[in-house]
């Protein structure tokens, strides 16, 4: 594109074609040049299948060479791809990483060349329209609607049944599987953060992590693109239906079947799919034949020698057994009767003989429970017997007696103490400042035996 200030680009020189001694096709991109003929170019397939021509030999000295693809131009076809393939790589204006994608020319060579070839050259002319139309679609809606109302899909979502969609985790409007093709692939940019520490090195490494995933993108991409267009996943719920009907037909196995199977499974990796079905079919059918054989022993045993004298027999035997059944439940029945008859009148018995032994027992109990109270009563009498008579006693629990008892404390001091330290808690607990005074002549171990014990029965808190 050019403005109209600007002088009128110089129109390329048409190529110069190249064509091959041999075959006469036009070489385009490599050639082999032989050293030994003049002017003797051959191409690669020529070259290959080692043609010979006039005074040509295939074993003559050659030389590899790269055409350029325009007239007077020092690029040769393989740059120019690589030119082009960098622009597309790394976007237009990106001419530092596509330089390093050319490998063999400098940054101002790079953007001379596609600027003077590409945009302002026959090339630009024809493929560039004078006039740009831009083709962003606004897919943004009013304030008050929906989000992106007008975006529409650019492809035809696959048409299959609910059920297909949820037994696949296919989302065809969205195009979107439920677990996608590297899944995981996300970890690594999801925790990428560019920070003004970061060094040349760090931006460097986290710009290759971005590429990395670009590239595992393009790849699920493309495998979802070549699922949709060859039909790939309406022919997996297909194949999956056809599964289903297939283990629905097939005979389910019987727990001594799929237990022989689940023996066997080790061998399964010296065999075809094929060869072990056939294995475990030939095992059951030799199951059967024993089975039958040993059948037709106990025919033959019995004196039956036609197969129409088996149906007599097998009726006569059940008719047998029926009859023993009968006999034997009647005699059974007989025998319960007698036995529930016994059983009865033992537990009678038993009941009685219980009733006898639980009143026994709750008499010998009454009487030790007397005995053990006036024990008790005896005992506290001969404990406390030197604060009992003091006033307060009364007011005390039992190991407030037995406290006051170690102590050596009447039951007055102790209830006057035990209300100091009460009070003096609850003050500091309010954050009341406050001194309790206590009598002089109070032993401290006794006030600490005191506090601890209040602590532990929970009337104060320990601080």
């Amino acid at each position: 594109m050019t403005s109209p200030g600007d002088p009128e680009p110089k129109m390329a020189d048409p190529p110069t074609r190249w064509y091959c001694n041999y075959c006469q096709d036009e070489l385009k991109s490599f050639s082999v040049k032989c050293c030994k003929c003049p002017d003797f170019d051959l191409c690669l397939q020529c070259f290959s299948s080692g043609a010979e021509i006039g005074t040509h030999q295939r074993d003559d000295d050659y030389q590899i060479v790269d055409h350029a693809l325009f007239e007077g131009s020092d690029w040769s076809v393989s740059e120019e791809y690589a030119l082009l393939d960098g622009v597309e790589t790394f976007g237009f204006g990106n001419w530092a990483d596509a330089a390093n994608h050319v490998g063999t020319k400098s940054q101002a060579e790079v953007t001379e060349h596609y600027n003077s070839t590409f945009i302002l050259g026959n090339v630009g002319r024809v493929t560039i329209p004078d006039k740009l139309t831009s083709k962003v679609i606004d897919h943004t809606g009013p304030e008050e609607g929906p989000l992106s109302p007008s975006l529409s899909t650019t492809f035809t979502p696959v048409d299959i049944t609910l059920a297909d969609q949820s037994e696949l985790g296919y989302m065809p409007h969205r195009d979107d599987f439920e677990r996608e093709f590297d899944n995981d692939a996300e970890t690594l940019v999801s925790h990428l953060a560019v920070t003004i520490e970061d060094d040349d090195l760090d931006i460097s490494l986290k710009l290759a992590h971005v590429d990395i995933y670009t590239s595992r993108l393009k790849e699920r991409l493309r495998r979802k693109k070549i699922s949709r267009d060859y039909g790939l996943i309406v022919a997996a719920c297909s194949s999956a239906k056809q599964k289903q009907a297939a283990n629905k037909n097939k005979k389910q196995l019987s727990k001594h079947e799929s237990d022989f199977r689940e023996k066997l499974r080790p061998f399964s990796q010296f065999m075809t799919p094929r060869d072990q079905e056939e294995l475990y079919e030939n095992v059951q059918k030799e199951k059967r034949l024993r089975a039958k054989i040993k059948e037709l022993l106990k025919y033959r045993r019995n004196g039956i020698t036609k197969h129409e004298e088996c149906a007599e027999y097998e009726a006569a035997r059940f008719k047998r057994e029926k009859r023993k059944e009968s006999r034997k439940r009647l005699a059974e029945k007989a025998k319960g009767r007698v036995l529930s008859a016994k059983k009865e009148k033992e537990k009678l018995n038993k009941i009685e003989s219980k009733e006898d032994t639980i009143k026994r027992e709750k008499e010998r109990e009454k009487e030790k429970e007397k005995e053990r109270d006036k024990d008790d009563r005896e005992l506290v009498e001969d404990e406390f017997k030197a604060i009992k008579s003091s006033p307060g006693f009364n007011f005390l629990s039992d190991r407030e007696k037995k406290l006051c008892n170690s102590m050596k404390m009447r039951p007055a001091r102790y209830i006057t103490l035990k209300a100091l330290i009460i009070k003096d808690h609850l003050l500091r607990k309010q954050g009341i400042p406050h001194k309790t005074r206590y009598p002089s002549n109070l032993d401290k171990a006794h006030r600490k035996r005191i506090f601890n014990y209040l602590t532990k029965s929970g009337w104060i808190k320990s601080s």
